[in-house]
């Protein structure tokens, strides 16, 4: 390679030194300075949806606190599980989306199940059940809806005492 460098003219040599230069510096630009500042620029966007999305949630921690400190756990209610449940659902406006829902084996809990449910909805619906009955979710399953409708969740949850 070096020969046959050599034995080009001096204006071929600085024609094929610049022409090299300028192919290192376009595939620099190409291999690595394009797919640096495209990661950059997509982790921007991340950050600043997540930062949206944070902001957006703060307001909301003031009123679940409040709503988890403003009645009493009534742990005498001998209510059933499905009673609750059936009564919950009706006020929070959930009962159309109910599909099932089931004692678990052991009987001190209930499993529930929701098509195209209201999210935010259900995890208000959760939080009364918790603040009014102490109940707990011991295990819960949510997905998309289908038909991309925004806010509406397919899910599964168990309850216990």
């Amino acid at each position: 390679m070096r020969s046959w460098f050599m034995s080009l003219e001096a204006r071929e040599r600085v024609f094929v030194l610049t022409a090299a230069v300028f192919s290192l510096s376009a595939l620099g630009w190409v291999g690595i300075w394009t797919p640096l500042d495209s990661k950059h620029k997509a982790s921007v966007e991340k950050v600043e949806a997540w930062r949206l999305s944070l902001s957006a949630l703060r307001p909301l921690r003031g009123q679940v606190q409040a709503l988890a400190n403003s009645a009493p756990i009534d742990p005498a209610s001998n209510l059933s599980l499905v009673v609750i449940v059936d009564n919950s659902l009706r006020q929070r406006g959930l009962y159309n989306s109910l599909q099932r829902s089931q004692p678990t084996p052991a009987g001190n809990g209930i499993r529930v199940e929701f098509e195209a449910a209201v999210f935010d909805d259900l995890v208000l619906w959760l939080g009364d059940l918790h603040r009014q009955y102490g109940l707990r979710v011991e295990a819960g399953s949510f997905s998309l809806a289908s038909g991309n409708i925004p806010g509406r969740v397919n899910s599964s949850v168990t309850l216990e005492r």
